[in-house]
Parts: C-alpha cells; sequence; structure tokens
C-alpha cells in the first residue's frame, strides 16, 4: 500500500517506537492520528509531524472507546502502544499481568476488530502490530513474549483469512523508554534505534510484506525457534 495521501493512526505515538513511526509516516506523506497518554510528548510529536493528537489511556473503557472511533476511518493502523515488565515472575504483581496482557495484546485485538469492517467494505488498508523477538521467548520476560507471541498468531489468523494487507514487525533491542530502567550491556546483538524500526515498518506497508525483523539477521533465530525449538532453547541458554 502507498502511504503517500492516507490517514494512519498510531497508538503509542507519544515515544519510541511509535513516535517515530508518526514522523516517518508523515515524511512519506501520510496524515497521522497519534494516540498516547501522556500529554505534553504527544503535542510535542503532533508539532514535529503536523499530527493529530488522540489523548487516550487503552486500558481504560473511554480512552480504548475514543481510539476505536477514530480508527473505523483510517487507511493504516499502527499497533505501537506497549508496555513491558523484566524480573523474576514469582515476584511480578498480578495486577502487572494484567496491565501487560491488555496493552500488549487485548486492545490491539478490540482496535483491529473496531478499523477491520470498515476496511473490508472499502477493500482498502493495512494493520501493522508491533511484535518483538521476544516471542521465541525470553526468560526474565515470560508474560511480555506470551503476550507478544499472541499477537503474531492473531495478525497470522488477520492475514489469511482477509484480503486487508497485515504486517508484523519483530524488533529486537530498541533504544526506547522501555530500556530507561534496565541496564543492556551486551555488546551483542546492538540495540537499534526506534527510526530504524519506523524505517523498516513502512518499508515493509508499502512492499506488502506479512513479518519483518528489525535488525533482519533476526529471522534466522526466529526460524531457528520455529523449525527446532529444543535445539533452539539449547542454544539460547549457553550464549544468551
Amino acid at each position: 500500500m502507498t502511504v503517500r495521501g492516507r490517514t494512519a493512526l498510531v497508538t503509542g505515538a507519544s515515544s519510541g517506537i511509535g513516535a517515530a513511526t508518526a514522523a516517518e509516516l508523515a515524511a512519506a506523506g501520510c496524515t497521522v492520528l497519534l494516540t498516547g497518554r501522556d500529554e505534553r510528548r504527544l503535542t510535542e510529536v503532533a508539532q514535529r509531524t503536523g499530527g493529530q493528537p488522540v489523548l487516550a489511556d487503552l486500558t481504560d473503557p473511554a480512552g480504548l472507546d475514543r481510539v476505536a472511533a477514530a480508527a473505523r476511518d483510517v487507511d493504516l493502523l499502527v499497533h505501537s502502544a506497549g508496555v513491558g515488565w523484566a524480573g523474576e515472575l514469582a515476584s511480578m504483581p498480578a495486577e502487572r499481568i494484567a496491565a501487560l496482557t491488555e496493552v500488549n495484546l487485548t486492545a490491539p485485538m478490540l482496535l483491529t476488530r473496531a478499523a477491520l469492517p470498515e476496511m473490508l467494505r472499502r477493500r482498502c488498508g493495512h494493520i501493522v502490530f508491533i511484535s518483538s523477538i521476544a516471542v521465541v521467548g525470553v526468560p526474565g520476560e515470560e508474560v511480555y513474549s506470551a503476550t507478544k507471541a499472541g499477537l503474531r498468531a492473531f495478525a497470522a489468523s488477520i492475514r489469511h483469512q482477509t484480503e486487508i494487507g497485515v504486517t508484523t514487525v519483530h524488533p529486537g533491542a530498541v533504544r526506547t523508554p522501555f530500556f530507561d530502567n534496565r541496564r543492556y550491556e551486551r555488546r551483542f546483538p546492538r540495540m537499534v534505534s526506534p527510526e530504524d524500526v519506523a524505517v523498516a515498518l513502512v518499508r515493509a506497508v508499502q512492499q506488502g510484506k506479512p513479518e519483518v525483523f528489525v535488525p533482519k539477521w533476526l529471522t534466522v533465530p526466529a526460524r531457528l525457534q520455529g523449525a527446532l525449538p529444543e535445539v533452539f532453547h539449547r542454544l539460547a541458554r549457553r550464549f544468551g
């Protein structure tokens, strides 16, 4: 799908991948609607991109309804909003499990449900899901990995039963607020920028790609995990 002249809605647009994606889409000639819960940051992104801010918290029913109403009129829907948590599963509060599931998985499913009928009626549209390489399973991030794997499965199901374009983006470690409170000391793999992900995302939409990994070499471990899961996990335990 050509993005120029289209209207896109980007969730989680106040920072990170969402903000970078909004800027990339705007630069490509797309009109952008920006959703987020940080009013100051969202306003700044709107000013940079010429986009329209839609202040909303996806964990709030009224906020979710507001975004769902906006999603019905767009050509491109980008699910970028997400939250994470790292640590021992036994020490993870129950409310954090619920929050991760609600933002990372439930909200994208509900927003897709709202947008899809109109896209099908017009026989035009594209939906992008920001998943993660964590779909292969990451120790200490079990719940986050599960929500992202669920998102990938949901996207695949939509892709296989409709004519609407569906792209799933799987970034590795990205320099975003997600890592603000975590120490990432590994030399390899190196962290990528939100802009790297945004460029790959927009290119994938324009080329109609079903999945894209950022950086590209992450395709290899993802395919290995799918084909030979036990071999993959033995290697992961040894090399990290």
